[in-house]
């Protein structure tokens, strides 16, 4: 009986010894060697890669953000403020306390079938609204030049970047709205896509909350 206790006792004692030995290695030791190597060599990243101006934190390259305009009684959704470029369509953009540019209270895809009637209303809709948002003196774009993501919202509903062809699209009512040529808007943009990874990976695109703090700098000179 004794020695079935004794064993029984070393058998927990060397358990809680392991167990002990392990928590410190994965829990602690492990953890701090990580985060070490991440703010000592992706310090940026590792932080969620911060957007400040004037010392201040905007935002995150990776979550994108809404620009509307304040939300007007009687309204579920506020009016898009077409002085700036916009982003994606998304359901989990919105607002809250530190940030009141975006929100990652909710995030996700439509989860809709291509041939989806719901689906294929909102997408007719928001063309129109991309259509009509986006004309400016001596400009009215085409159906044929909205791109598919000026319509649809991303897989995660966060996507921070445009297409090229979406923001060429906006470039006219952007300068309209603040009273800036066609050009420098443009020079905008083309300064501000990015090409395909490694030249072949994924296509072109445009960070919105970059492009959108050019476009501040540039109204305030």
């Amino acid at each position: 009986m004794s020695n079935s206790v004794g064993s029984t006792a070393r058998l927990v004692g060397a358990g809680l010894r392991a167990l002990l030995v392990l928590t410190v290695i994965t829990g602690i030791l492990y953890p701090l060697a990580v985060t070490g190597v991440a703010q000592a060599l992706f310090r940026d990243k590792a932080n969620g890669s911060e957007v400040k101006v004037d010392g201040r934190v905007v935002g995150s390259e990776l979550i994108g953000q809404r620009y509307d305009l304040p939300l007007k009684e009687g309204q579920e959704t506020p009016a898009p403020d077409l002085k700036w470029f916009q982003p994606r369509p998304s359901n989990g953009l919105g607002s809250n306390s530190v940030n009141t540019q975006y929100s990652l209270i909710l995030s996700g895809a439509t989860n809709r079938s291509g041939d989806n009637p719901e689906l294929i209303q909102w997408v007719t809709d928001s063309k129109k609204a991309v259509i009509a948002d986006n004309k400016a003196k001596g400009y009215e774009p085409k159906a044929s030049d909205v791109p598919a993501d000026a319509v649809t919202s991303s897989g995660s509903g966060l996507d921070p970047d445009i297409s090229p062809q979406y923001a060429e699209l906006q470039v006219h009512r952007v300068a309209e709205k603040n009273n800036l040529a066609v050009a420098q808007v443009e020079k905008l943009v083309r300064k501000h896509t990015d090409g395909r990874v490694l030249g072949f990976v994924g296509e072109p695109t445009v960070n919105v909350l970059e492009l959108n703090i050019a476009l501040k700098e540039l109204t305030e000179k």
